[in-house]
C-alpha cells in the first residue's frame, strides 16, 4: 500500500486529574507551562479541559486534563502511556531539583537514557512525568511561556511517551507504519518493569520519540494516569492518509470528529493505548486573541448555548499569576 505521510511527533497528551484547582496551580505556577485553553469535556461537558502549552501552543507542546473529581485513583500498567517527557534546556535539571524540593514534588533520581539525563517527578495526582536534558536549537518552533520559571530552564515542548505494553512487536510495526523509526534498544532504568526500552524516532523537532516496553503489570485508569496520546497530522489529507493506513493494520480508527481546535481521529492501538491522529489547526488562538488565552471559559459550538448551566456545575477556580516575571 501507499504509505501514509509520516506523523512529525506528539500533537499533545491528555491524561486524568482530580482536584482542577491542585491541577492548575501545579501545572501553570509549578511547572511554568500557559493555560492557552480553559473549556470542558466535549464527551462529559460537565468536567473542566485545561490545556498546558508554551506561549503560543504550539503542536508538540500542550498537555491537557479531564479532572474527574469523583474518579478514584489510577494505576498505570500495561496497555497504557506509562509516563511522559518534556524537554528542558541543557543543564536546567539542578534548577529543577531545587526547585522540586521548594515546591515539595516527588522526585527521583536522574537517570540516562540513550545518552540524555532525565529527572522523573510526579504531579499531585501521581502522574508519572519526566524532564529531559536536551539542547535547544536556535530555530527550535517552541516558544517559551515565562512568567513563573526562566527562559534558560523553561520547559519547551514534549520529548518523548512511554507505552508499556504487553507484545510488544504489533505496537512497534504500527509506529513504524506511521513513519517513526527504531533508533535503538537499551536496558531500561528508572521506575519501570521492562528490561528493555525501544526507542522510535519521528523527523519533527518536538515530541520525536515513542518509546517502548514490554510489561504485563495490570493497570487501571482514574486519576494520574494518561487517558490518550495523539500525534500530530499536520492536515486533514495527512490525517485520511494516516487513517486509511491504520485501518489497513486491522484497527479501527473513528471518523473525524471536530473538536473545535483541531479535528481528531481515534482508535485503540494493537495493545490497547488509545491513539489520537490530530490536525494543526485551527489552533488554540483561533476563537481567543494570543494574548488572552485561557482567561475565559471557551465553550465550543453547541456548548455555549448552555453556558449558564455549564459553569454552575463546574468547581470555580483561579489561575495562578506570578507577582514579578522570574530573571532570565
Amino acid at each position: 500500500m501507499t504509505a501514509p505521510t509520516s506523523t512529525p511527533g506528539i500533537h499533545h497528551v491528555t491524561c486524568i486529574a482530580g482536584d482542577p484547582q491542585q491541577n492548575l496551580d501545579f501545572w501553570v505556577e509549578t511547572l511554568g507551562l500557559r493555560l492557552v485553553k480553559r473549556s470542558v469535556n466535549q464527551d462529559d461537558p460537565g468536567t473542566y479541559h485545561f490545556f498546558y502549552a508554551d506561549s503560543e501552543g504550539n503542536p508538540g507542546t500542550s498537555m491537557t486534563f479531564f479532572p474527574w473529581e469523583d474518579m478514584s485513583a489510577g494505576k498505570v500498567g500495561s496497555g497504557q502511556v506509562s509516563r511522559t517527557a518534556f524537554r528542558v534546556p541543557e543543564g536546567s535539571l539542578d534548577y529543577w531539583e531545587s526547585r522540586f524540593d521548594d515546591y515539595g514534588v516527588e522526585h527521583h533520581d536522574r537517570v540516562e537514557r540513550f545518552g540524555e539525563t532525565v529527572l522523573p517527578f510526579r504531579d499531585p495526582d501521581g502522574l508519572p512525568v519526566e524532564l529531559v536534558e536536551t539542547e535547544i536549537p536556535d530555530d527550535d518552533p517552541t516558544e517559551p511561556w515565562t512568567e513563573f520559571v526562566p527562559e534558560s530552564n523553561a520547559i519547551r515542548g514534549f520529548h518523548s511517551v512511554t507505552l508499556w505494553v504487553a507484545d510488544p512487536q504489533p505496537t512497534q510495526e504500527l509506529l513504524e507504519t506511521m513513519g517513526l523509526e527504531n533508533v535503538g534498544t537499551e536496558q531500561a532504568q528508572g521506575d519501570t518493569p521492562g528490561d528493555e526500552r525501544t526507542r522510535f524516532a519521528a523527523e519533527g523537532p518536538v515530541g520525536k520519540y515513542v518509546d517502548v516496553l514490554p510489561t504485563i503489570e495490570g493497570g487501571r485508569q482514574g486519576h494520574g494516569t494518561v487517558h490518550h496520546v495523539a500525534f500530530q497530522t499536520p492536515t486533514d489529507d495527512d490525517q485520511e492518509s494516516m487513517r486509511t493506513a491504520v485501518r489497513k493494520e486491522g484497527l479501527n480508527p473513528t471518523a473525524q470528529i471536530n473538536r473545535h481546535w483541531f479535528r481528531s481521529v481515534y482508535f485503540r492501538e494493537h495493545a490497547g493505548v488509545l491513539f489520537e491522529l490530530a490536525t494543526n489547526g485551527p489552533g488554540y488562538d483561533s476563537d481567543e486573541p494570543l494574548a488572552e488565552l485561557g482567561e475565559r471559559l471557551v465553550l465550543p459550538g453547541k456548548f455555549e448555548g448552555r453556558r449558564e448551566q455549564i459553569e454552575s456545575n463546574l468547581t470555580p477556580v483561579e489561575i495562578p499569576r506570578a507577582e514579578s516575571t522570574p530573571e532570565q
